[in-house]
């Protein structure tokens, strides 16, 4: 069969007027890469779009990172965490922006302390005190006593412009109680996931719970007669009793399970043990003290413990490392104590005053806290704790 010359010209001709075959390959390769980025565009806004519909208020960030733990970036949440640590560390030098404050809703001094005055906490930032440093101020009164007292004081001889707070309880006029996050530890519960209706009547403080249940250093969760989490013999836990009173302990060594336990909350290891601070503090790793922020980071902490005469007290603030908080505890009488959550956006302590109108008024512990009072009004994400005037 005789093909035209005609065709076999026009045929080479259109050949002519193609781009180059290298051409080709690389528009290809263009359209190829558009249409991933498309993809990985819709995947990161369809992640964000999951990750702010979770219940709460928590902040957007917060939200992002839970989701990222959640889907297994664990160690990619905490590795940003460290780059942004990394690049805004806290100021060294300076003092405190006013001084140190006055606690917001302190109360007149009601009659003697059931334990017995509190004596004030030593500055660690050494030297002499800044006025009103360490001194205690009752903010919660019941029976004519102090329910709740805090003290504010800096967290070391570098950090001196930062104030940490820290909250004295007395056990024999209010009573504590773990409430549950909508997502940690999720489920169905008898006690609220937010100050809603009954749950604010006679609320005193509230602070947060421990790192989240899923952390590689697996803390243990207990409530209601339900194990959320197993509990982990000789880790640090938070143990309140039917009665509404509160220990810390290595589990299984200091306390136990037993009819009159109510709640187990475990995170990490003792911090201070017999009223030492654990020499590990500046040197463990993951093990020890998590995966988050390294424990020499000076970061937002928090942390509980109970006194040798049965005082329940609190410690959160900014600039802090794991040997300050500590260091904190073990000034304040704690003879057992543990770490609870860190960084901004979980580290929270909150006192409140009753009103014969509307909801309670609260007031941040410290003045660098990131969570507002009103955040326990509506659901929390996270676990927490209240302590109620009996």
């Amino acid at each position: 069969m005789s093909v035209s010359p005609d065709l076999l010209n026009r045929d080479a001709d259109d050949e002519d007027l193609r781009p180059p075959r290298p051409a080709r390959r690389r528009r290809r390769g263009l359209r190829i890469l558009l249409v991933l980025a498309v993809v990985l565009l819709l995947a990161v806004g369809w992640a964000v779009a999951d990750a702010l519909r979770m219940p709460g208020n928590d902040s957007v960030a917060a939200k992002l990172a839970e989701w990222g733990r959640d889907h297994g970036f664990n160690g990619v949440i905490t590795w940003l965490e460290q780059e942004q640590y990394a690049k805004n560390q806290p100021a060294v030098g300076g003092t405190p922006v006013g001084g140190i404050p006055l606690a917001p809703g302190a109360l007149r001094e009601p009659q003697k302390a059931t334990h017995g005055a509190a004596a004030p906490l030593a500055p660690l930032a050494g030297g002499v005190p800044l006025p009103g440093e360490g001194q205690w101020q009752t903010v919660v009164a019941a029976k004519g006593r102090p329910a709740v007292q805090v003290a504010s004081l800096r967290p070391d001889d570098q950090h001196t412009s930062f104030v940490v707070g820290v909250m004295r309880m007395d056990p024999t006029l209010i009573r504590g109680e773990l409430h549950p996050g909508t997502r940690d530890p999720g489920g169905s519960w008898h006690a609220s996931t937010s100050l809603a209706g009954a749950a604010q009547n006679g609320i005193a403080d509230v602070f947060n719970g421990g790192f989240r249940l899923n952390d590689p250093s697996h803390p243990g969760y207990y409530s209601e007669g339900r194990t959320v989490a197993p509990l982990v013999d000789g880790a640090a836990s938070l143990v309140l009793h039917t009665d509404g009173t509160a220990d810390v302990g290595a589990w299984n060594r200091d306390v136990r399970m037993g009819p009159g336990v109510a709640s187990v909350r475990q995170n990490l290891q003792l911090l201070v043990d017999n009223g030492q601070v654990n020499p590990t503090c500046a040197t463990g790793g993951t093990k020890e003290w998590g995966s988050t922020i390294g424990q020499a980071a000076y970061i937002h902490r928090s942390g509980f413990g109970v006194t040798a005469t049965g005082a329940e007290i609190y410690v959160g603030g900014p600039a802090l490392s794991v040997c300050t908080l500590g260091r904190i505890l073990q000034d304040a009488g704690v003879v057992r104590g543990m770490e609870l959550d860190i960084n901004p956006n979980w580290v929270s302590g909150t006192y409140f005053h009753d009103r014969p109108h509307g909801r309670p008024a609260g007031f941040r512990l410290f003045p660098d806290e990131q969570v507002a009072p009103e955040h326990y009004f509506s659901p929390s994400s996270r676990d927490w704790y209240a302590w109620y005037i009996r």
